[in-house]
């Protein structure tokens, strides 16, 4: 962002009262009501607005000239507007533990190894609350306002980190909102843990969810995934409890259509989510279809995660890759299957990389999945679509909503999609924030007070 224009919003919205802002940019699919009558929309699906502020909401959205007011106004320049976004699967609980945690060699087996070392020698309440305060604060300097996050619930960790996320939960509210999903090998709905970490999840407000595993026949599956279905389901049905589950993220696997049946037979269609999914992509096209048509059925929403599915699938040391592991998005969307693009992982085994910016994912997605030329609806991926899997009242522009944008220096997707947008400006409740990424140097320092220096 310019300077000029960076003190011309600050001083403008900093007035107070009512303020009109004209000639900006924003894709059809991030507006609550879409593109309003008679605004000019571009063959990427952007169409151009004017916005009306009023006591920290946006009291109308219209076509330029549209709204009738004599509040000060300020033009945009066509400048691209979107609404802060929703990450609907993260991990806080793990998050940002690179160069402390054994190293993974970039698998799924080296980060399960590596995760599970570093959550029993180290995971207790202020680490949680420090790293998951730390994941945050990220989120919210690069415009997060809503997320998702799956928590590891293991018998002698579930009470500490569903306690940390309530602390955590309420230190943010109206800031970030938060939900979580508990996180277990699926084998653990089969123990008597089961009952009381379905209570605890209860307690908290969250989700049922764990890792699925093939059924038989290959190994490390699950001879008895659909006994372990339906006690799941009967647990969340008890509560009252939505669920959401990591499916099929190895290459090859089958779960999926036994989820979909469970979520049939249970009378659960539309309270599932499914993360990763990516062995459907490997499915001959007439199997993938008839999958699909499966899910359709069941209510299931997808959510993909490209950059973590892509570092970790098909790693063999020395080798390039032949596979990346990406959900079928496309044909996802063409039959109707509601479809998200989420972060995931952020610096830890599973993946070592992220600052959780779902900017930055929507922009990865894109190049990922071919979600351009035309881009379409595709930036609903990262707001409308997500929020309304979730039930967050964030990731789009509309009449009522809170006035949570950020002010893009850019005019057109094309360009959103070249730079990092790191020069973005965050405006919450009609008031510019001035916030920056957290420094490394808070965790560096959290750890030097209770880890000794390296011989």
């Amino acid at each position: 962002m310019t300077t000029k224009m960076h003190r011309r919003l600050e001083e403008a919205f900093a007035a107070g009262g009512d303020l009109l802002l004209t000639q900006l940019r924003c894709p059809a699919a991030l507006l609550t009501e879409g593109a309003p009558v008679g605004a000019p929309v571009d063959a990427d699906g952007t169409a151009r607005v004017d916005l009306l502020i009023r006591a920290g909401r946006i009291a109308a959205v219209a076509a330029p000239g549209g709204i009738a007011t004599d509040a000060p106004r300020l033009s945009l320049e066509g400048r691209h507007v979107w609404p802060m976004l929703v990450d609907a699967h993260t991990h806080l609980d793990k998050g940002h533990v690179m160069g402390r945690a054994p190293s993974s060699g970039g698998t799924h087996p080296g980060a399960r190894e590596a995760t599970t070392r570093d959550r029993i020698a180290h995971w207790r309440h202020d680490d949680l609350i420090h790293r998951m305060d730390f994941g945050l604060s990220c989120a919210e300097a690069h415009g997060v306002a809503a997320i998702r996050t799956h928590l590891d619930s293991h018998e002698e960790q579930g009470e500490t980190v569903w306690g940390a996320f309530a602390e955590i939960r309420e230190a943010w509210k109206g800031r970030v909102a938060l939900q979580a999903s508990a996180l277990v090998p699926f084998d653990a709905w089969g123990t008597d843990y089961a009952v009381r970490l379905a209570d605890i999840v209860a307690e908290h407000g969250g989700l049922l969810g764990g890792v699925t595993r093939p059924s038989g026949g290959t190994h490390g599956a699950l001879d008895d995934i659909e006994a372990l279905l339906d006690r799941v389901f009967t647990l969340a049905k008890e509560r009252d409890l939505d669920l959401d589950l990591h499916v099929d993220e190895a290459a090859e696997a089958d779960a999926l259509p036994h989820v979909a049946r469970a979520a049939i037979r249970h009378g659960y269609e539309g309270r599932v989510t499914c993360g990763h999914c990516c062995s459907l992509a490997r499915l001959p096209e007439p199997e993938m279809h008839a999958t699909i048509a499966l899910v359709k059925a069941a209510g299931l929403s997808l959510i993909t995660l490209p950059t973590v599915n892509m570092y970790l699938q098909d790693r063999v040391p020395g080798r390039t890759p032949r596979w990346r592991g990406v959900m079928p998005i496309h044909e996802l969307r063409a039959a109707g299957v509601p479809v998200a693009v989420a972060g995931d992982n952020c610096r830890d085994p599973f993946y070592a990389y992220g600052d959780h910016d779902m900017l930055d994912t929507w922009r990865e997605a894109v190049r990922i999945c071919h979600l351009d030329h035309p881009f379409g609806d595709s930036a609903g991926l990262a707001g409308t679509a997500p929020a309304a899997i979730c039930g967050f009242e964030a990731g789009s522009l509309g009449a009522g909503r809170r006035a949570d944008f950020m002010v893009l220096d850019a005019w057109s997707l094309d360009q959103i999609i070249a730079r990092p947008q790191s020069d973005r400006l965050l405006v919450r409740e009609g008031r510019v924030l001035d916030i920056r990424p957290p420094s490394y140097e808070a965790l560096h320092l959290a750890r030097s007070e209770t880890e000794p220096e390296p011989a």
